[in-house]
């Protein structure tokens, strides 16, 4: 059995990852991987602070998220559904965006829909108690 092992590093969190480890592990006979909710790492909290808790307009970003969360829509979607500006909708977009929480289907295009990101969606539901626990949901 041949395990290749690499690391990827995240050029918004600058976070390593170790693919391959999980197998590992299970092939020299550790435990699997742990049940508990996964542990934000520091990097990414301070940023999931400063997006959704530090700065105006956070309860915005925490709408679009939940909202994303339920289905991918395009900005102008998003500005009836939410009943926001659209041009709030987009600056929010773009902040969310640059900061990972949310990829668009096809860059810079007119109407494009957004998802949220795998990495984002793993560690949603510790986001979603932070929020909870500074009052933003």
């Amino acid at each position: 059995m041949e395990l290749v092992l690499s690391t990827r590093f995240h050029p918004v969190f600058g976070l390593h990852r170790i693919s391959g480890l999980p197998h590992l592990l299970r092939a020299l006979g550790g435990a699997n991987e742990p049940s508990a909710p996964p542990q934000l790492d520091p990097s990414f909290r301070r940023i999931m602070v400063y997006l959704f808790i530090g700065s105006r307009g956070g309860q915005n970003r925490v709408r679009i998220v939940e909202t994303l969360r339920v289905a991918p829509l395009n900005p102008n979607q998003l500005s009836e559904k939410l009943n926001l500006d659209y041009k709030t909708i987009q600056h929010h977009l773009k902040m969310l965006e640059d900061n990972g929480v949310i990829v668009p289907s096809e860059k810079g295009t007119y109407g494009a829909i957004f998802f949220l990101t795998p990495y984002f969606e793993k560690y949603f539901e510790s986001v979603k108690s932070m929020w909870a626990k500074f009052g933003q949901s």
